[in-house]
């Protein structure tokens, strides 16, 4: 048996592909147990987030396309709809493919710290489920330490490689606290709502969100915390304004020099930080020639995304080596579970037992005791010390709602030849 990765991500499949075989939680347990029983797998692990479906299994190489099959059916997507778009990896290949998507380096936005913790979910699901057995045990404790060392030894997470995050990193090496800060975001779109959770993540408390539609407005708000506002309001709420972050879709500017301008007098002339984030632009670049006006537009923002994304595709490369050497690791444990060891020290053990139970029946012969009862003892006793072991792992199993040890405990008895 080895390791299989069947998965579709943002990357080979449109959104909507992505959305028809995507698992939602409540269908997690039942999709994991099934796949199990149904008896082509032992072990499985099932990813599924906005971005990606992915199956880990631990199975026969050959089963491959009748897991991809099954997926298929679980979802009612025709086969010939979803093949197309789906990678497939084996052995060392998908323990790599794990590895780097847990350490960020298949994400949407690479060194991305999230699906970290989506994996950590997914594997705490399967194995509440049963369907984790000793392989994907140390599987994926290999890859959360693999991650780890990434995290901590590489520089793949670090520096902003979005606009929105960028825009707020400056906010934060401007003012010393951002908790005291009054932000004012103009739009309330993709965008501005990105920009929002990070604020919100370094602590910003007196936030206010500004935009065409006063209800959408209000969803943000929703989500993040503050006040909601319609854009007409703009004239009003800028001079208690610290930081305003702007991402309206708007043809034309929505706040010109003239409106800073008056804000600056009634604010005494404290500064204030302008950053915007539209194109075409919401800030007149006039703005910028005000004193105690610092205007940042998009590509500013833009070359420092575009520095930092290539600090963190150098760092990928040192992950990569880092994988490599955790993945090879773990491939040798692999090949430490050698069936004709495995079957050698069961044969072995098995022997062992039979030799001391022909030995305890001689010495009952030879005491006097008529062989038809000492061939009824030795076979009752064989028996027993036989089905001891294995009948203690299904009793543990079952205490475990081990479902993959018991698939296989199922198919071992079902395929011993009954004479």
């Amino acid at each position: 048996m080895t390791i299989l990765a069947i998965g579709i991500n943002h990357k080979t499949a449109t959104v909507d592909i992505r959305e028809r075989v995507a698992f939602q939680p409540e269908q997690i347990e039942l999709a994991l147990q099934a796949l199990v029983q149904q008896g082509r797998v032992s072990e499985t692990v099932i990813v599924s987030t906005c971005n990606r479906t992915e199956l880990y299994c631990h199975a026969e190489s050959n089963e491959l396309e009748e897991i991809l099959a099954w997926l298929a059916a679980f979802h009612q997507v025709p086969l010939e709809d979803l093949a197309q778009y789906v990678y497939r990896h084996e052995d060392q290949n998908a323990v790599a493919h794990l590895m780097a998507v847990a350490s960020g380096l298949d994400s949407l936005v690479l060194g991305e710290p999230q699906i970290l913790g989506q994996v950590k979910q997914a594997f705490q699901q399967a194995r509440d489920a049963g369907t984790v057995g000793s392989v994907f045990e140390r599987l994926f404790q290999s890859t959360f330490a693999a991650a780890k060392v990434i995290r901590t030894e590489t520089e793949v997470g670090q520096n902003a490689v979005s606009v929105a995050y960028a825009a707020v990193n400056l906010a934060r090496h401007i003012f010393a606290d951002l908790k005291t800060a009054n932000v004012l975001l103009v739009g309330a779109g993709e965008t501005a709502e990105l920009a929002a959770r990070h604020l919100k993540e370094q602590g910003v408390k007196n936030l206010r969100v500004a935009n065409r539609t006063v209800a959408r407005a209000e969803e943000l708000t929703k989500i993040v915390g503050g006040e909601a506002y319609a854009l007409s309001s703009l004239e009003a709420l800028l001079p208690d304004s610290d930081i305003i972050i702007s991402s309206t879709a708007s043809p034309v500017p929505v706040i010109g020099k003239g409106l800073v301008e008056s804000a600056l007098r009634q604010r005494k002339h404290r500064p204030m930080l302008l950053i915007d984030l539209a194109v075409p632009r919401d800030i007149e670049k006039q703005v910028s020639e005000l004193d105690d006006a610092f205007l940042y537009t998009v590509d500013d923002l833009q070359s420092i995304v575009n520095k930092n994304l290539e600090h963190r595709q150098q760092a990928a490369t040192e992950a990569r080596d880092i994988i490599t050497q955790y993945a090879a690791e773990f491939g040798g444990w692999m090949e430490s579970l050698n069936s004709v060891d495995l079957l050698r020290r069961y044969r072995a053990g098995a022997a062992s037992i039979a030799e001391q139970q022909k030995e305890r029946a001689l010495a009952a012969i030879a005491a006097g005791k008529s062989a038809d009862q000492v061939i009824q003892e030795l076979t009752q006793r064989l028996t027993n010390t036989l089905i001891h072991t294995p009948t203690r792992a299904i009793q543990d199993a079952g205490k475990r709602k081990d479902i993959s040890a018991l698939a296989a405990y199922q198919k071992l008895i079902n395929d011993t030849p009954q004479e």
